[in-house]
């Protein structure tokens, strides 16, 4: 498996400088051409994030002006005050990282463990249920939210963070499978038999021989959860109706007047929802992209 990856990243690096010497031996006038559009196109994707910022420092007057993109001529930091404190953002930033956080750990577990029953284990109905699992890539959140909605009615658990917890990992479980599998058919069978023969159970080769292996299908299983529970709205709007367990997407929402509206507050709340996003990406997007390529060799 080591070398596996060594010649994996070799091939990376190889490539790599090939598209390098490719760009050196570009014609300069083209290569100007590229750096233009290149620039052009970083500005484009910046300037979301840019008009987010200086929208969350300006007043209504400016906003709704002749002052719409420019830099805010009086920086109102008391929008992210007044987010904070009488918007509430504090406790809903909050109530979205703990439903997030026990979501993606669900899901993770879940999967792994699911994938390794499908995979590594062999019984009779392996392929069928593998089979029913996948199903759930086709139902979409909207056909199910009423059903889902009268089960948690039933069961007495609206208005609880785990309201949110159990549909949230249940809507992620078929993708993590499906990565995971991607992931697990590259382990080789060797390891299973030789953790037997050294008087490991099942419990003890799963945790201390395939799930070190797993680790890039961690990361990518933790990247996708984490996208569809930290922006989800649909599920955290019709499920959960008092401020306690509200979510920042819900919370958002809730800022916005009936007659007026201060839009400065808004946009703060806004930057603050989106902050722990920005993060994730410049930390983890290196990493991302190779667990993608990695879960998608094959042999």
């Amino acid at each position: 498996m080591a070398d596996k990856n060594r010649v994996k990243k070799k091939a990376s690096a190889y490539e790599y400088q090939e598209i390098e010497y490719n760009i050196k031996q570009t014609n300069p006038v083209v290569k100007v051409f590229i750096y233009i559009f290149l620039i052009i196109w970083a500005v484009i994707n910046i300037f979301p994030i840019y008009f987010m910022f200086t929208f969350s420092l300006k007043s209504n007057d400016e906003i709704f002006g002749e002052n719409i993109i420019g830099l805010p001529r009086n920086w109102l930091w008391s929008n992210y005050v007044s987010a904070m404190n009488t918007g509430n953002m504090g406790r809903y930033f909050l109530n979205s990282l703990i439903v997030t956080i026990a979501a993606i750990a669900i899901s993770i577990m879940a999967a792994l463990m699911a994938t390794y029953a499908l995979t590594r284990i062999k019984w009779r109905a392996s392929k069928l249920m593998n089979s029913f699992l996948m199903l759930g890539l086709t139902i979409p959140l909207q056909a199910s939210i009423v059903p889902v909605y009268v089960i948690l009615s039933k069961a007495h658990w609206l208005n609880k963070y785990s309201t949110l917890i159990i549909p949230y990992s249940a809507f992620t479980l078929s993708m993590s499978i499906l990565i995971c599998t991607g992931f697990m058919v590259d382990i080789p069978y060797d390891l299973d038999e030789s953790a037997r023969i050294d008087g490991c159970g099942l419990w003890r080769t799963f945790f201390s021989i395939i799930l070190p292996l797993m680790k890039p299908a961690l990361s990518t299983i933790g990247i996708y959860a984490y996208l569809q529970c930290w922006n989800e709205f649909m599920f955290a709007n019709v499920f959960i109706s008092d401020s306690a367990h509200r979510t920042l997407p819900v919370g958002i929402k809730a800022l916005s007047g009936a007659y007026t509206t201060d839009w400065g507050p808004i946009g703060a709340a806004l930057v603050i929802a989106t902050f722990p996003t920005l993060i994730v990406y410049i930390f983890l997007s290196r990493k991302i992209q190779e667990s993608f390529i990695a879960g998608a060799v094959k042999g």
